[in-house]
């Protein structure tokens, strides 16, 4: 039987290797906590390399995702589906190892990281997700949701503003089924952190309400074991097990340095590690018995299938229950949800409410809520803002979180990245508010919830300069683009009612990648429309005000600025100039439709073409042309009463009018 520094050395080997066939890479992170990860991975880590969707499998974020050989490593030896051909393909073009974890490319990968923080954030968020599922289905004597989660971070993360966020929250919530291990390996890109970073990491997370372990030697593996021991006695706080590791275990010249950190050894330095480490075999070469002493398939296997016998059990006991948890925990919708929904948009069409866009959204909320309890809400501390409070919510707490609404406090990028953890963890769709310039704080979750293509719902108010007096520091312009721009991101800017209930709903129902929802303060006039227009909003962009004659010029409008739009459309109709009104909620949406859809709406030959909204204005000439115009921002706002805002930017009728009439 080979012997847990073996075993471990087996991690370091193909990390080496592989970072030196690529010429690129981190060897450093998987050398040095190679033998906390053969701990964690082959005693206490409940997973089965057979069925990595599991639900109740334990959930493993390797947040310094740099050292990310270390997770490939691991998942491999343990008999993933990733073949060695695999390993010696890291970093490469369309391969399963790429630089840094990435969701989706490779079995058992939970989530993306590299962006340093995010991991640990996205744990919080399984974590709590975890929590929240086990007290809504869990019943005496049935702990049918009952897994734990565990974190690998570095000296970036804690560095990382985010990492004070979640772990406040984490501290807060009570996350006792939390463990993370920070590598205190006291080396950064740039060298020894004591020069920047000198926290006394225990008393801080002590202060979080954390339970700190400190001092354990990381390539013991007996103290090792005895520190996970001593996190799993801890129920009601999450658990930080500090390990003193050296970076680039095994390396005689590069260990403990920097040198070792983001760079290949190079092969003659791997050859004195061989020898360091009494590792006699060739590149790649894994003998069989470590790989058999690795191999999780089996015992994997046997905990699915006691898993599977509590199930039967709760199944029989709770049929009810056992259907609904089947139900969200593989994404799939209530049956009834979508002709609900639809009902909904049609009662909004002939209620015809002048509201402002937040409002309808609360009110949507109220609708879609009741059928939909899979559905999370949270806010960072502006619920009463946001609205996104609706009847139905109840809050989590660390006593009792069988609610369905996180009080975040002003965390947007805390909040922002726990939500993609939630998502990620499955059973939730969860939504997260705050006002849109503040997505500027999240931007970089966000941004991975599109790389990931999960269901993350971003709820954004406040949308423009209509917020008023509050000013430029908090009147988004830039940021609409900013979304829009981001791939596989639908951003929605509804105009009324209507427009709010289908972008939730399309929010909702959307399953391959996040959504912006952009609602106003102020309230937005209702507009009329046919069952057709209905349906076709669902396409991002449809015609919205048809003249009786032929189309010479088009309006392009989003939001709070359709009104403005359809009265200038009708002054012009007025002087005997046709224009056709454009709403496009979702340019994105719009722009995947069939090109003869979008030729329908937007006509090639109708060149004389004007986009109004109340934000950057460069989005808009992919629509309008160079040769149209654009009633937008250019700049930032102002601090005053909203009106008096958009009549000095130019957000008047007039002037929207001789936008249209200069180009015809």
């Amino acid at each position: 039987m080979p012997t847990p520094k073996e075993l471990a050395n087996a991690i370091r080997a193909l990390s080496m290797d592989a970072v030196q066939k690529a010429n690129s890479g981190h060897p450093g992170a998987p050398m040095g906590m190679a033998d906390i990860a053969q701990v964690l991975w082959r005693k206490w880590l409940k997973h089965n390399p057979s069925n990595p969707q599991w639900i109740d499998r334990d959930r493993f974020i390797l947040s310094n995702g740099h050292g990310s050989m270390l997770l490939y490593s691991l998942l491999h030896l343990c008999g993933y589906d990733l073949p060695l051909e695999q390993i010696k393909q890291f970093r490469q073009l369309h391969s399963q190892t790429p630089g840094h974890p990435e969701y989706g490319y490779t079995q058992g990968v939970e989530t993306t990281t590299g962006p340093l923080g995010q991991g640990l954030a996205n744990g919080v968020g399984m974590a709590l997700a975890e929590k929240i599922l086990a007290a809504q289905f869990n019943r005496p004597n049935h702990n049918i949701i009952d897994h734990k989660t565990y974190i690998f971070l570095g000296d970036g993360c804690l560095m990382e503003g985010i990492s004070h966020e979640v772990c406040s929250l984490a501290g807060t919530q009570g996350l006792g089924k939390l463990t993370a291990f920070y590598d205190d390996n006291g080396i950064s890109i740039d060298g020894e952190v004591k020069g920047w970073f000198t926290d006394d990491t225990a008393a801080r997370f002590g202060a979080y309400g954390w339970h700190v372990i400190e001092a354990i030697d990381g390539h013991d593996a007996d103290a090792i074991d005895a520190a996970i021991t001593l996190a799993h006695q801890e129920s009601d706080k999450p658990t930080l097990i500090i390990c003193k590791t050296i970076i680039g275990f095994g390396s005689p010249n590069k260990q403990g340095k920097e040198d070792c950190h983001g760079a290949p050894l190079g092969q003659d330095e791997i050859a004195l590690v061989r020898q360091s480490l009494g590792w006699p075999h060739a590149e790649f070469d894994i003998p069989a018995d470590i790989y058999s002493a690795w191999d999780a398939k089996t015992s994997g296997l046997n905990a699915e299938k006691a898993w599977t016998k509590k199930l039967l059990a709760y199944r029989k006991s709770y049929p009810e229950l056992a259907a609904e948890l089947k139900r969200r925990t593989q994404g799939d919708l209530p049956n009834n949800f979508v002709a609900n929904a639809d009902h909904y948009i049609l009662e909004q069409q002939r209620s015809g409410q002048n509201i402002a866009s937040r409002k309808a959204s609360q009110n949507t909320l109220n609708a879609y809520g009741p059928l939909l309890p899979e559905l999370l809400g949270g806010s960072a501390d502006l619920a009463g803002s946001n609205l996104t409070i609706w009847d139905g919510c109840k809050g989590i707490t660390s006593e009792d979180a069988s609610g369905n609404y996180i009080y975040y406090g002003v965390r947007e990028f805390g909040m922002s990245a726990i939500q993609n953890g939630i998502t990620l963890h499955g059973g939730f769709i969860p939504y997260a508010a705050t006002f849109l310039i503040f997505m500027e704080y999240a931007r970089n979750a966000v941004r991975l919830a599109s790389l990931m293509k999960i269901r993350s719902i971003f709820v954004y108010t406040h949308d423009s300069i209509g917020l008023g007096e509050d000013g430029p520091t908090h009147q988004p312009v830039e940021q609409l683009a900013n979304l829009r721009l981001t791939p596989n991101m639908i951003t929605w800017r509804p105009c009324d009612t209507v427009e709010t209930a289908v972008a939730w709903k399309s929010a909702i129902t959307r399953e391959d990648g996040p959504s912006s929802l952009i609602f106003s303060r102020q309230n937005l006039a209702h507009q009329d429309r046919s069952e057709q227009q209905i349906s076709d909003i669902h396409k991002g962009g449809y015609i919205l005000k048809e003249p009786h004659l032929p189309p010479v010029a088009l309006i392009i409008a989003t939001g709070s600025e359709i009104e403005l739009a359809m009265s200038a459309a009708d002054a012009l109709g007025e002087k005997g100039v046709p224009v056709r009104v454009i709403s496009m909620p979702a340019p994105q949406l719009f722009d995947m439709q069939s090109t003869e859809y979008r030729n329908s709406v937007i006509p090639t030959d109708v060149r004389a073409r004007v986009a109004v909204e109340a934000a950057h204005k460069d989005y808009w000439y992919k629509y309008v042309g160079i040769d149209g115009n654009v009633v937008g921002m250019d700049n930032f706002g102002d601090s005053a009463p909203a009106a008096a805002i958009f009549k000095e930017r130019g957000f008047t009728v007039e002037n929207v009018m001789q936008k249209v009439e200069c180009l015809l």
